[in-house]
This record gives C-alpha cells, sequence and structure tokens, in this order.
C-alpha cells in the first residue's frame, strides 16, 4: 500500500460537497491544517471529536450566516487522513457560497476537482482503485453499476489485484533463488513449485480480468447498432425496446436518415442502441450520406444486431450486407416480422451466419423479452453470484498486459532470467492499478475528473 503519515501542516482546503442547486442540506467540506483556528472563526469553537454540534455559523463581525451541525473528524480517522471539519447547513446556492466565502477567508484555498479523494489516496486510506471508484460511485446510471462501484470501493477488486501481485512476489523469490545457485542442480521439486504457482496466477488473472470486463461493461455500456435493408422495421424495434416512441416509423423506404441514438438499461446494464439508414443503393445525395455513416458507425460498435425480414426470409440483398459488414465486430441476427408468417416459419440455414436467429415482432412484442437476453450475452454480459468489479479503461489493459507477460513467462521456462523478467512486468502493471508505482501526471489526470468537494 502506498501509505504514508498524514500531513498535519497541509494547507486547508475547501469546497461545497453537495450537488449544484437547491437543496434542504448543503455540506461545505474542510480538510487539512489550522482546521482549529478557522473552526473557532466560523463557529466560536472547536467542535467535539465525532460528535454532531448545532451552532451558527458566524461571518468576520460575529453576525450569523446560516444555522446547522457541525462535524469534526480528527487525524488520520477522517476520509482524507487529515482534520476534516464538514458544516451541513441549508441547501441554498446563495447561503453555501456565502459559508464557504467565510472559510476561504480563514485561511482555506477553494479544493481542487477530486483534490479531497487524492489526499485520501496519498495518505493511505484509500487506494487507487478505490479512489476512482468513488467517482464511479456517484455517476453510477444504474442499480448494478453502483453495486460493482461499492464492491471496488469496499476493496473487493483491490484484495483481489494483492492476492495476485503477492504470489507473483512469491514466485519471483523461488525464481531468483534459483539464479542465485546456478551451479547447484535445482531441485524438481522447486520447479513442480514453480510451475504450479505459474499457473494459479494465470488461473487466477483470467478470472479476475473476466469479472473486471464485466464491470466496464457496467461503467462504459455497450454500443449496438441496427442495421438491415430498408422498412425492415429498424425504428420499430428500436421503439419498442425503449418502450417509446424515440424514432420516426414509416412505410416510406429511406425515412431514417440518420444515426438516431437512444440509451436504455437492460437488467441493469447499460445499451446504446443506434438505429441506423436502410442499406441499399441510393441515388438520392442524403440518404447516400447517411448510409455511408452508418458502415462508419457499424465499425465502431461492440455488436451489429442485423435485422431482417421474416416474411421474406434472407434475400439476396442481406446477403450482401452480411458480406460486406466489418468482420471483427460481433454479429447478431433477428428475424423481425414474424407476425406476418400466419403461424409458419422461413427455412434458414443458420450455420454460415455463426448462430442462431432471434425471431421477433416489433409490431406485437413477441419475441422481445428473448431478445433482450440475447443482446447481454452477444455484448458479453453474464450473471454473476459473486458480483462485479467496476472497472476503467486503464485497469482493462493493466490486466491485459500482465496477461500477455504471464503468457510470455510460460514460454521462457527454460531461460531463468527472461522468464524472471517477465514476472516482474506482470507485477508492474498490476500494481499500476492500485497505485503504488504510478505516475504523477496519471494521478493528476484522474483526479481532475473527480467533481469539486469530493
Amino acid at each position: 500500500m502506498r501509505a504514508k503519515l498524514p500531513q498535519p501542516n497541509a494547507d486547508a482546503i475547501a469546497a461545497v460537497s453537495t450537488a449544484q442547486g437547491r437543496g434542504g442540506i448543503g455540506v461545505v467540506r474542510v480538510s487539512g491544517g489550522r482546521i482549529e483556528t478557522l473552526a473557532c472563526g466560523i463557529l466560536g469553537k472547536l467542535p467535539v471529536a465525532r460528535h454532531a454540534t448545532t451552532g451558527n455559523f458566524l461571518d468576520e463581525n460575529g453576525g450569523i450566516l446560516d444555522q446547522g451541525v457541525a462535524l469534526f473528524f480528527p487525524a488520520p480517522h477522517s476520509f482524507t487522513g487529515e482534520d476534516v471539519l464538514e458544516l451541513q447547513g441549508h441547501g441554498g446556492p446563495a447561503v453555501l457560497q456565502l459559508v464557504l466565502r467565510r472559510c476561504l477567508d480563514l485561511g482555506a484555498r477553494l479544493a481542487q476537482p477530486g483534490e479531497f479523494t487524492r489526499r485520501a489516496f496519498l495518505n493511505g486510506k484509500l487506494d487507487l482503485a478505490q479512489a476512482e471508484s468513488v467517482a464511479d460511485l456517484i455517476e453510477a446510471n444504474t442499480a448494478e453499476a453502483a453495486r460493482s462501484a461499492m464492491r471496488s470501493l469496499r476493496g473487493e477488486f483491490s484484495a483481489a489485484i494483492h492476492s495476485m501481485v503477492d504470489e507473483l512476489i512469491h514466485l519471483r523469490m523461488l525464481v531468483e533463488a534459483m539464479l542465485d545457485f546456478p551451479e547447484e542442480e535445482v531441485d524438481s521439486v522447486d520447479l513442480a513449485r514453480r510451475d504450479a504457482l505459474l499457473r494459479d496466477i494465470r488461473s487466477r488473472l483470467q478470472h479476475t480480468l473476466d469479472t473486471a470486463k464485466q464491470g466496464n461493461l457496467l461503467r462504459e455500456g455497450a454500443h449496438v447498432v441496427i442495421a438491415g435493408q430498408p422498412n425492415v422495421g429498424k425504428s420499430s424495434l428500436l421503439n419498442r425496446l425503449a418502450g417509446e416512441e424515440v424514432a420516426l416509423v414509416s412505410d416510406i423506404p429511406g425515412t431514417t436518415r440518420d444515426v438516431i441514438r437512444q440509451a436504455l438499461q437492460i437488467r441493469g446494464v447499460p445499451l446504446h442502441i443506434m438505429d441506423t439508414a436502410g442499406l441499399r443503393e441510393s441515388e438520392d445525395p442524403v440518404e447516400s450520406m447517411g448510409i455511408a455513416r452508418a458502415h462508419q458507425t457499424m465499425h465502431r460498435a461492440d455488436l451489429i444486431l442485423v435485422l431482417l425480414d421474416a416474411s421474406k426470409g434472407l434475400t439476396t440483398q442481406d446477403e450482401v450486407i452480411l458480406a460486406g459488414l466489418p468482420t471483427d465486430v460481433p454479429r447478431l441476427l433477428v428475424f423481425n416480422k414474424t407476425d406476418l408468417l400466419g403461424g409458419g416459419a422461413v427455412a434458414f440455414d443458420s450455420a454460415p451466419f455463426a448462430g442462431v436467429p432471434v425471431w421477433v415482432s416489433a409490431r406485437t412484442g413477441a419475441g422481445v423479452e428473448e431478445l433482450r437476453g440475447k443482446l447481454l450475452e452477444a455484448v458479453g454480459w453474464r450473471d454473476q453470484e459473486s458480483g462485479a468489479f467496476m472497472a476503467r479503461e486503464r485497469h482493462m489493459q493493466a490486466l491485459a498486459l500482465a496477461h500477455t507477460h504471464l503468457a510470455q513467462a510460460q514460454t521462457m521456462l527454460d531461460r531463468a532470467e527472461l522468464f524472471a523478467e517477465e514476472l516482474r512486468l506482470a507485477q508492474s502493471a498490476l500494481n499500476e492499478i492500485t497505485g503504488e508505482f504510478t505516475p504523477d501526471d496519471l494521478l493528476g489526470e484522474i483526479f481532475s475528473r473527480f467533481c469539486i468537494g469530493k
């Protein structure tokens, strides 16, 4: 851990810690040195530690700015690890600014975005993954994302990383011991221990990577493009999935000329669904621009939902569209308009297209619930009993890098020096997640994205 002793002489920082706008209660938070002087200036006394104290918030002339509750948390038992004073008053913007200005006049400075959480990290109260989960918890748009962020804040993600790092250290010690005595014959028992440790670490890393992917999906969501010929019901399906009329529906081909985006949730997983222009040859310059934009959007998608007309089956134009899709983007085939089949079904050989299609009716809603489940499955979501960790893109990159180094180490079992170096690089990648070895410029980038007051 990056544990440090709190810095009692650190300058005091202050900010409004509640959301902008009016509310019943607003909080001004102060952290750092000279809290006692500041408290005496605005409250007339230093409150008893960890006891709610009611009183007046005073200006420089002893006039009352507001009335509320004051809480004092002495170092190191506070969020930041420093002395912290919280002033909980009325939530009007004007009165909060008056209280904040009074704190600044008494020697505090305005906190930078994320500076309270950054101090908590620097003082060893949180590691970097936990600190990032504070912002993720605030920004969570779904209940599942909030639960995932809380698991990371409680330290479950960090514990998994620390456990793997401890095993890597153990393995590195064993390998280094072998390197220190090259003239002696290495015991076969040591080789077996080495191989067993490496297998265990790689297995645990793969499990953590899989779990983190779920958390990353909860945080970022997945981008799903609906593509297909004109008039197959793309806009109708978007409206059905969204539960409201977000796209114009018409029998006239080429009605959709641009990409229509709609955010929705399925079982707590955020999806960004995009309806695109019907794919066909067109001499209309505006429609052609929409079709070109549809192709651009598909290349950036996480999944392409290919919509076909069930009443017509797989047509020659559908085959042309399928052949022209990006090969590196997963696809899900969906036959719409099953209500026109009259109880029958068209023959369809799914083998050449890598997957069994889903049959739906955007008009009646038949099959749409099954489609929702298939969408989650196609973007990589799996229901997990233990829950997902909230993971950011940098976490995913670090885990993937560690995975690569361990895979490379597996190929170098007979070259001990290179094997040891790959283990070191894997450990370094994992340490970046929790912040044991993190460049200061990266810290600045991470915490600058926090809101002021956190």
